[in-house]
């Protein structure tokens, strides 16, 4: 499942995201992985949320992130959600198509039964048809 948090910059999107990811986090049995473009919210997170500052490995496309992101599943198999913070950025999007990649990770999530809870700075006009269904939070 792929669910989407949006909003323009500035609206408290990742505010919205770091309660959904401590909530869950006492409702999983599995593991949970928090991706995002620094450290920054490192002591507003659960210690048992993984925190993977994805700046750090010097991905430079969006097929490079989904690769990215299959790598850190096949190395958890307890792996159950993953959070995407700064999606735009973090998946190098910002001047780009969001819908083959966000096809490409329900295809993962389907695959491999891992959750995706993901923060877009778009408004929801903004945004592909087959995104609009999975919002959860719109700001």
């Amino acid at each position: 499942m792929v669910q989407f948090i949006i909003g323009k910059k500035g609206k408290g999107k990742t505010k919205h995201l770091l309660e959904k990811v401590n909530t869950e986090v006492q409702n999983v049995s599995g593991n949970i992985v928090y991706l995002d473009k620094s450290t920054k919210h490192m002591y507003e997170l659960n210690n048992k949320i993984r925190l993977i500052d994805v700046s750090s490995y010097l991905i430079t496309n969006p097929d490079e992130f989904a690769g990215f992101v299959s790598g850190i599943i096949s190395q958890d198999h307890d792996l159950e959600q993953m959070y995407f913070d700064s999606f735009l950025k973090i998946a190098c999007l910002e001047d780009g198509d969001v819908e083959p990649v966000i096809k490409k990770l329900e295809k993962i999530s389907e695959t491999f039964n891992v959750n995706f809870v993901i923060s877009v700075s778009l408004d929801e006009d903004e945004l592909p048809a087959c995104v609009k269904d999975k919002i959860i939070v719109s700001l």
